[in-house]
């Protein structure tokens, strides 16, 4: 059994724990892979090989993983360890220097590093590579290597580590392969287009080039050549090897590989200890990933390595050709044992003696051999073996107790004659015993309990010799009856079938052969020797009369179960006899698959426990137990149909329950249609060399093969005479073609020679006509150039004459153009009197407006002067109201929040802080209305001042006016001073306020209205600077004639709209802004003692 190794997180360590043991049909020894895994993270990940190589003695190699590891395997000892961590891929490795423990690799970054696995370091590093190198050659003695990528090769010395030399040739061409050929100074150079070179390695002058077969180019990708250096095998995109002689330069043969095999991939030669170097053993390494080992002289096919499952990606045989190292795809390494794989081959060839026995010698074994199982489980007669019991209904039915009961005990009383021992050391009661807890055998040891019960001789040399007589012609094309996913299985059932067929020529006949063995093919699949013994004892012993009726259906046996179903199961038979089904329908299935069509894998291997265990009888117990467990599904069935169905299909059948009612059976059976009474006992294989089996009618089975091989010769002779015809028929046909194409080439020249001598006639007339042609050409354009000189002296002319006429009417538009000028300036002058005389009248009207507008904007000044001084008044007034509603407001505000800090200090002392606020309450209601008084009387008493003041001056203004302009004009300036004089009253009262109110002061200042009104002010200064820019201004009004006063006029008067219409917008903000403060101090906490209406806010405002 092969073994397997990960070296994950190890850097040493052993290859094997117990002394591997290579089967001889895959020859693995063990299976190496890199894993990385944590305990954390239960993810696993494979890091892939890439590359291996062997030392020079063959016990050792290194493999290189993806990651850059480089791990050394020593066989001989079977240790392995960490070489070297490189950290980058390796392209090629060689590992055989002529110091034992350095090797090459090839890097991914195009570098050639030498390093030493005893101490791990670098020894040396060589560049010089453009490109990935693919393959390292290594000279015999060590000394010198060969490094070749895709365009270049370079030679090496590995003492120095200097380049010698270097192959440069053009990039369309590149370099396959390079390599030394062993025991010699010849370099071999291969390229794309397949040419072979050889050079001298000293002088590296070109020797000789082999010659290349004609034809389809073969585009070689493997070279390989033996130990002695003498052949040189080729290989590429063609299933066509190609073998030189090298001493010689010539092709000596060509090798077709099986036509699986289209491309070749690798060729490596297996050495032999005793072949002198001439190896003549070939590995092949082919696309499907299987190496195939053929003898390149006999051209036989000997063994191959490799699955379709898993495949071979590159191989490596050591130098000692005791193991095959390969690269596998799913990124591990396998070890195969070359000594396993040809322990077949080179077993000595069988006797050719038969071993024939007396019947004497037969009757002493048989006495000798009473009964393979203990007494107990003899057959007992259910009639007391008086007779056969009565077909009954009673009779038929079993007791409840024989029904549950589990199967007796078959090892607790045995004769004293009975074998019991098995080989291998097992007992058979205690296997018997084992069963009968359990109902099967363990798992883990089933095949080795088959093996034993069924006492398998184990016949390697007969076995080999059936092997050798290859695939039997009855199963040549197996695959197409059945189409097997798995090649591999499909070719282990071709060889098992193929091994029986030549044991016997029955069964090259029996069509359901592939059936019955292909259960047990699969699960000894690797051991094929295991899995034909087997079946062949079944077919012997189990199989006992099944073909004393070929080609038809074992007649006898099926009666058997007829009959065990007619005793046990009367009405279940009626039922079937009914619907015309016969032991055919519902037996024979049964038994030409040995129930593998209707159990499931656990099932049938629970159930063939128990077969192997028992006489040979117990399988036709079992169809008959079968039939009766699904004795409910039988009898509602009506048609054929679904009787052929319900047998060749898995079912809802327990199979221990058809296992217990099996030993039933057994037990209860009559022994006059007990099919132990007919049936032979159980007889193993004969050891050395098989036993005949000839139980069938051989005349039937000799007719037939006769027939078989006579219609094969007869294939054969027709495909013979079908070919030699086919050969004829092509002859004729190429003769019949070449004569045909000999009178077609005549009839070709002929017509070819009449074509030309048309063409030089055709040629002699086109001349004829084309000076014809020529000369009238000539004539033609003759006469075309005196026409284009008439028609040049007509163009000229008119266009003098239209030059004329385009003078004539130029001078024509300009005599019109010259009268519409004068005309228009006629027009003009016309147009410029009217006008001039319409605007000496709209100047005198303007002059007359003008005077009675001076006169209006003269008397509209003054009273406009006048009700400005009275707006600025009203101003002011609103103003200081203003002023004092803010106050007002502000103290509102200061009082509420004095109240919000009693109401939380009257939380802490209602009582006390209650009489303390409302005395405060009523002191601040009394100072408020005596603020109130002593604002009103004030407010008044200025009102009643500015009233006098303002009708004093009214009046002198009306005797001022009468008066004359200078005497109104002293007065004017007398009434400003006083005006100005209040107005620093008043300020001076303004200036007075503290705090908050200077604040609304500036906030009102920088209103646009409140800037302009600091104007006019500062305009009326106590200096008369505006009383007489004023009267300058009244004299320029009633002096000047300009619209310019007008318009400054109207300016004013604009100038006092805006001024009343910001007056309304602050007055209004006012409003709202006090209807917001109340409403804000009502939600809040409502004043506690009085309410102050707007009219006192106002009346207050002066204060």
């Amino acid at each position: 059994m092969a073994q397997s190794l990960d070296v994950c997180k190890r850097e040493s360590g052993k290859i094997w724990h117990r002394k591997p043991a290579p089967s001889s049909d895959d020859g693995l020894v063990v299976s190496i892979k890199h894993t990385l895994g944590t305990a954390v993270s239960p993810h696993v990940r494979t890091v892939r090989f890439l590359h291996v190589a062997f030392d020079s003695t063959g016990n050792s190699f290194i493999a290189g993983d993806h990651q850059g590891n480089i791990y050394l395997f020593d066989v001989a000892k079977n240790r392995f360890s960490l070489a070297h961590r490189i950290g980058q891929a390796c392209t090629a490795l060689a590992f055989g220097l002529r110091r034992k423990t350095e090797f090459l690799a090839a890097l991914v970054d195009y570098t050639l590093r030498c390093y030493d696995t005893d101490s791990r370091e670098l020894i040396a590093q060589m560049k010089g590579h453009d490109a990935s190198v693919h393959t390292i050659s290594l000279h015999a003695s060590g000394r010198y290597a060969i490094s070749s990528s895709c365009d270049t090769a370079q030679l090496w010395d590995l003492d120095t580590f200097q380049r010698r030399r270097k192959l440069n040739i053009k990039q369309s061409v590149g370099i396959v392969k390079v390599f030394f050929v062993p025991l010699s100074n010849t370099i071999l150079t291969c390229f794309k287009d397949d040419s072979i070179f050889g050079w001298e390695s000293d002088t590296l002058q070109c020797r000789f080039q082999l010659p290349v077969p004609e034809g389809k180019s073969p585009q070689y990708k493997a070279f390989a050549c033996p130990r002695d250096g003498r052949l040189l095998v080729a290989g590429g995109k063609s299933n066509f090897l190609h073998l030189w002689a090298l001493d010689s330069r010539r092709l000596l043969r060509i090798v077709q590989m099986p036509p699986k095999v289209r491309v070749v991939r690798q060729l490596e030669f297996l050495p032999d200890n005793f072949d002198g170097g001439s190896s003549q053993t070939l590995g092949v390494l082919s696309q499907d990933g299987i190496m195939r080992f053929i003898n390149i002289h006999s051209c036989k096919l000997l063994f191959d390595i490799g699955s379709h499952d898993n495949r071979i990606t590159h191989a490596l045989i050591g130098a000692d050709g005791r193991h095959v190292v390969c690269t596998m795809e799913d990124g591990s390494v396998n070890v195969y044992s070359v000594p396993a794989l040809t322990s077949e081959l080179n077993k000595p060839p069988p006797p050719l003696l038969k071993v024939v026995s007396s019947d004497k010698d037969r009757e002493k074994s048989l006495v000798s051999r009473v009964n393979d199982v203990p007494s107990i489980m003899r057959p007992r007669s259910a009639a007391g073996g008086k007779g056969v019991r009565p077909y009954s209904r009673a009779a038929t039915r079993v007791p409840r107790k024989v029904r549950g009961r589990q199967p007796p005990d078959r090892t607790d009383t045995t004769d004293p004659g009975v074998e019991t021992d098995l080989s291998d050391g097992l007992h058979r009661g205690r296997l018997l015993s084992i069963l009968k807890g359990f109902g099967e055998y363990p798992a883990k040891y089933r095949m080795f309990i088959w093996r034993s019960l069924l006492k398998l001789p184990e016949n390697h040399a007969a076995y080999s010799a059936l092997l050798d007589k290859g695939v039997h012609s009855s199963y040549v094309r197996l695959h197409e009856h059945y189409p097997i996913k798995s090649q591999k299985l499909l070719r282990v059932l071709q060889r098992t079938l193929s091994a029986l067929a030549h044991w016997s020529p029955i069964f090259g006949e029996t069509d359901y052969l592939a059936l019955l063995a292909f259960p047990f093919v699969k699960l000894f699949q690797n051991n094929q020797m295991v899995c034909f013994e087997a079946i062949a004892t079944i077919l012997v012993n189990w199989c006992q009369q099944w073909f004393e009726y070929f080609p038809n259906p074992p007649i006898n046996v099926l009666n058997m179960v007829e009959n065990l179903l007619a005793y046990h199961d009367k009405h279940l038979l009626q039922h079937l006899i009914t619907y015309n089904i016969t032991a055919q329908t519902y037996a024979w299935p049964l038994l030409e698959t040995l129930f593998s069509e209707v159990l499931t894998k656990e099932e049938w291997l629970k159930l063939f426990d128990n077969v192997f265990s028992n006489h040979p009888s117990f399988l036709l117990l079992c169809v008959a137990a079968y039939a009766i467990s699904a004795r409910g599904p039988l009898t509602k069935c009506t048609d054929v149909g679904d009787f052929e169905y319900f047998f060749h299909h898995r079912n809802a059948i327990d199979i221990g329950a058809v296992i217990r009612e099996a030993y039933r059976l057994q037990d209860t059976t009559p022994e006059d249609i007990h099919p132990r009474r007919v049936m032979e006992k159980f007889n193993p294989l004969t050891r050395g060399q098989y036993p005949i089996f000839n139980k069938y009618p051989t005349f039937i089975v000799d007719y037939q093969v006769k027939e078989r091989e006579r219609i094969r010769e007869e294939e054969l002779q027709y495909l013979q005479e079908r070919q030699v015809t086919e050969e004829l028929k092509r002859e004729t046909e190429r003769k019949r073609h070449q004569e045909e194409a000999w009178y077609r080439q005549q009839e070709l020249l002929e017509e070819a020679e009449e074509t030309r001598r048309r063409v030089i006639a055709d040629e002699e007339q086109k001349l004829t006509d084309q000076r014809v042609r020529l000369a009238a050409m000539r004539r033609e354009l003759r006469v075309k150039e005196l026409q284009l000189l008439d028609a040049a002296r007509r163009r000229f002319m008119e266009h003098q004459h239209r030059q004329k006429e385009t003078e004539l009417k130029r001078m024509d538009d300009e005599i019109e153009r010259k009268v519409r000028l004068r005309e228009q300036e006629t027009h003009a002058a016309i147009d410029d009197v009217e006008v001039k005389n319409m605007e000496l009248h709209a100047q005198r009207g303007l002059f007359e407006q003008e005077l009675a507008r001076e006169e209006v904007a003269a008397s509209f000044l003054r009273r406009a002067d006048v009700d400005a001084h009275k707006r600025q008044q009203d101003l002011e007034e609103r103003i200081q109201q203003r002023i004092g509603v803010l106050e007002r407001e502000r103290e509102q505000i200061i009082r509420r929040e004095v109240e919000r800090g009693l109401a939380r200090a009257e939380q802490q002392n209602v009582d006390t802080q209650m009489d303390l606020r409302v005395e405060q309450r009523q002191r601040l209601d009394d100072l408020d209305r005596e603020i109130r008084m002593l604002q009103l009387a004030k407010m008044n008493a200025a009102n009643r001042h500015v009233e006098e003041e303002v009708h004093q001056l009214m009046k002198e203004l009306e005797n001022k006016q009468l008066q004359e302009e200078v005497a109104g004009r002293s007065s004017l300036q007398h009434q400003r001073k006083i005006a100005l004089e209040s107005e620093q009253r008043r300020m001076d009262l303004l200036r007075g306020e503290q705090g908050e109110e200077q604040q609304l002061t500036e906030q009102f200042r920088q209103d646009e209205s409140f800037e302009r009104l600091r104007d006019l002010r500062k305009k009326r200064g106590p200096d008369g600077g505006q009383a007489e820019g004023n009267t300058t201004e009244n004299k320029c009004l009633n002096n000047s004639g300009s619209g310019s006063e007008v318009s400054s006029q109207f300016s004013l008067d604009r100038g006092r709209q805006t001024f009343e219409r910001r007056e309304q917008e602050l007055m209004k903000e006012v409003r709202d802004m006090r209807k917001k403060l109340a409403e804000k101090t009502r939600q809040t906490q409502p004043p506690p003692s009085f309410d102050v209406d707007d009219d006192d806010h106002l009346s207050g405002g002066s204060l």
